[in-house]
């Protein structure tokens, strides 16, 4: 869908209805394409568990195979292990 500017002003609720059903809509001055409209995509946050779990099972990861112990928390928590770890040692 193309709109002028003044036709934009003048049917903006008929434009952000349009995008509500996908489309993208371009506003034009003299012709010319100077803004385009478009769904806003909901910003996605935090982790996607289910994906992870589907990845874990196509590359055959097992969760319970592997056990820690409680050993691997206190190391964790560690600042000298993170240290360590992101090769920041002197």
């Amino acid at each position: 869908m193309e709109y002028s500017i003044r036709e934009a002003k003048a049917h903006f609720s008929a434009a952000i209805a349009a995008v509500e059903r996908g489309e993208h809509v371009t506003v034009t001055k003299h012709g010319k394409p100077v803004a385009t409209i478009i769904p806003a995509v909901p910003e996605k946050t935090g982790v996607d568990w289910e994906k992870a779990a589907r990845i874990r099972k196509q590359l055959g990861i097992n969760p319970d195979d592997y056990d820690l112990g409680d050993e691997w928390l206190e190391k964790f928590n560690d600042p000298a292990f993170s240290r360590q770890v992101l090769g920041l040692e002197d």
